[in-house]
């Protein structure tokens, strides 16, 4: 663990109680409002990453404590055997917000990966064995669960649990030849992918692939499955990123991360009733999935999305910043990918782990997907004057890191 930590005794304590699947934690976090976090020591950071993409709304919004302490004191869990308005409200919500036609339907998980297993099930329901192959992306992550990690392309991540699950092959991405001779046998049950492939480096796929995707598969009768997991809930200035995209809706639809603004809740969309109807009862179930505190801490994260106007401030804010990061002019700097409030920083050297190390020392939380590229995923209440803070610090910023770069070699 840093200093930090290591100087309270939080050090110590967290590796005598936990499994080490993190690694060392860069800072013991205790207080959070706004878009700042503070550490134990009471040092102040920019929260430029959200919990990975997952706090909507910033820390200790007033909406998401109200509604967590008003469900709480009313119903908590019933398990999925009864139903609660909440579970209910939050369905037709999502439906709507997806533009989903009439008899679509929504299944209540816990996380991403969860999601995107029912998602794995559904796709082997509707192959069958005529059509034993899926097709995922090259560079994609869909979690770490045993289905989903059969899903995500990472050698690494792969390796040490295999064999997983069969079936799966690897396209490169925004190649349309090589989807088009995959899919051509007809024998493809479904394609996973992420609008935006958020630990590949923050790179979208292009709107004429994403189209490409949607024509093909349905062409082949094969389900296309849309990993919005990172890119939805008002990311990247939509409320699910293929919605900026024209003629692209999916069959199926993930979601977690941001949904629930920092309380656990994933969730799935089938798009027409037939997708709807290739999971039936038995067949897939969670107990917490769809409870109604996560539900009511769900709705008031879309609520205030929609009332705050926060599609269009995430638009405005994002498209700001990274023109503000490219007008510095810095040859290390060799790009600004994604959209709305979803951006990674492409380096021309890999020195990003090193940089996002510097930035947390300097008061700025960010994230280093891969060796270069940073990643910024703040929450979505941030101001223009915050990211210009930030913007401003990263000459130096890197100044600092190509410094120390250097005097390592």
């Amino acid at each position: 663990m840093s200093e930090h930590g290591t100087q309270t005794g939080y050090g110590t304590r967290y590796a005598q109680s936990m499994i080490p699947v993190f690694g060392t934690p860069q800072r013991v976090l205790v207080r959070g409002k706004g878009v700042h976090v503070w550490d134990e020591r009471g040092t102040r950071y920019l929260d430029l990453l959200g919990g990975i993409a997952v706090n909507t709304l910033g820390h200790g919004h007033p909406s998401i404590t109200s509604a967590l302490s008003k469900q709480a004191e009313n119903l908590a869990h019933v398990s999925n055997f009864f139903a609660t308005p909440p579970q209910i409200e939050l369905a037709e919500t999502l439906l709507r917000l997806a533009q989903a036609p009439e008899g679509s339907g929504v299944f209540f998980a816990n996380s991403g990966t969860e999601a995107n297993e029912a998602a794995f099930k559904i796709a082997r329901r509707h192959g069958g064995p005529r059509r034993p192959r899926i097709l995922a992306l090259a560079d994609s992550f869909h979690g770490r669960t045993m289905g989903a990690l059969a899903l995500t392309s990472k050698v690494a991540y792969r390796a040490p649990f295999e064999p997983l699950p069969g079936g799966v092959e690897f396209l490169p991405a925004n190649d349309e030849d090589a989807l088009a001779a995959a899919l051509a046998p007809g024998d493809v049950a479904a394609v996973f992918a992420e609008p935006i492939q958020g630990e590949a480096g923050v790179r979208p796929l292009q709107p004429a692939y994403l189209q490409a995707l949607r024509r093909l598969t349905r062409e082949h009768g094969t389900l296309l499955i849309l990993d919005e997991v990172q890119s939805g809930i008002a990311r990247t200035g939509h409320w699910f990123a293929h919605q900026a995209t024209q003629g692209v809706t999916p069959d199926v639809m993930t979601l977690a991360k941001g949904l629930g603004g920092g309380f656990p809740i994933g969730a799935l969309i089938a798009f027409g009733p037939e997708t709807r109807g290739l999971l039936t009862a038995g067949q897939h179930g969670t107990t917490f999935g769809g409870n109604p505190l996560a539900a009511a801490v769900a709705l008031a994260v879309l609520g205030t999305i929609a009332e705050d106007a926060l599609l269009e401030h995430v638009r405005t804010v994002g498209d700001a910043f990274a023109q503000a990061v490219t007008a510095l002019g810095d040859d290390r700097i060799t790009e600004v990918r994604g959209a709305g409030l979803l951006r990674g920083i492409g380096l021309s050297e890999p020195i990003a782990a090193q940089l996002a190390a510097v930035a947390l020392e300097a008061g700025f939380i960010v994230n280093a997907p891969n060796p270069t590229t940073l990643r910024i995923a703040p929450p979505l209440i941030i101001t223009a004057e915050e990211l210009a803070s930030f913007t401003a610090a990263l000459p130096g910023l890197l100044d600092t890191t190509t410094a120390s770069v250097t005097e390592g070699a």
